[in-house]
């Protein structure tokens, strides 16, 4: 009786000591999340104004409902009046504000706006949360000053907007690197990427494929998102490996990605943006499934 009795002593030392250091573990990443988020960065406003070409105008539409995936459900919305919230569990609860100019496109000069979607700071200097701007801070200048342009014209909404809340378990996951919170920490802003004119190669691919990455992970094998509730859809494995797409032709990607039926007759889980991605035009879709066919393959689940 007394062995188990020191037994437990001893387990129960073990646990509070493990318990003390994973409370205090927490409470870094949570403080140092949180100053992150409060930091104001000196970058520039971009020379970007409106431009009222007929040309740039539908440029930047069919960007904001193809590769920006501004219009998608669970960013912005169709009528980028406020998108559907995610809702993440432990993780974050997510809800893609109005932008158009009834709400916060009114509130941003044309500047801010093009500072935001590049380096993904807002109004006031700090990072934005969530929004993918690292999956599209290669867009040429041009390209942005398009979005810019096209989004001064969409018709004002008054949704209100969403909340968005990041927990614990979101602030210590975007601070080791396994979920981006924390925008603007995870861009270069000193990187003036070049991009070539966009053609159906792997190399244009490698740009636009980036927008897979949040989901599918950054070796695209997918894999459960990390912190998700187990009932969240889990991103497919896009390698070319046997769990992957390896027996796909570039007509299964393309209907996968058009109407989000699977080569199997499965349907994508709700989660995937093919709103967004069905708008790619042929060039855009050729070369992300060229740039795709160039991974190593890797096993599912690798992120």
């Amino acid at each position: 009786m007394r062995i188990f009795k020191r037994v437990l002593k001893v387990v129960g030392l073990v646990l509070l000591v493990c318990g003390t250091i994973l409370g205090v573990f927490v409470y870094v990443e949570c403080s140092r999340f949180d100053a992150s988020m409060d930091a104001v960065y000196d970058v520039p406003l971009p020379n970007v104004t409106r431009s009222t070409d007929a040309a740039v105008v539908a440029r930047g539409e069919h960007l904001v409902h193809s590769i920006a995936g501004c219009a998608a459900d669970l960013c912005h919305g169709g009528d980028l009046g406020g998108g559907k919230p995610l809702v993440m569990g432990p993780v974050a609860t997510l809800c893609g504000p109005n932008i158009t100019p009834g709400n916060l496109g009114a509130a941003y000069s044309d500047g801010e706006l093009a500072r935001l979607i590049k380096h993904g700071i807002k109004k006031d200097g700090r990072s934005v949360r969530f929004m993918p701007a690292q999956e599209i801070a290669w867009l040429p200048d041009a390209d942005v000053a398009a979005i810019v342009s096209y989004l001064r014209t969409v018709q004002p909404g008054d949704r209100p907007n969403g909340t968005t809340v990041v927990k614990t378990l979101g602030k210590v996951l975007d601070r080791q690197e396994k979920f981006i919170m924390d925008v603007a920490r995870h861009i270069d802003h000193s990187k003036a990427e070049q991009v070539s004119t966009p053609e159906p190669t792997a190399a244009y691919g490698a740009h636009v494929a980036r927008l897979c990455t949040g989901c599918h992970g950054e070796h695209f094998s997918g894999g459960p998102l990390p912190g998700a509730p187990s009932s969240f859809a889990i991103p497919l494995n896009l390698t070319p490996d046997t769990s992957g797409l390896k027996e796909w032709t570039f007509a299964d990607f393309d209907k996968l990605m058009r109407t989000g039926v699977r080569k199997n007759g499965k349907q994508l889980d709700a989660l995937m943006p093919v709103e967004a991605w069905k708008n790619f035009d042929d060039t855009e879709m050729q070369a992300t499934w060229a740039y795709l066919q160039t991974l190593p393959a890797l096993p599912f689940g690798g992120r």
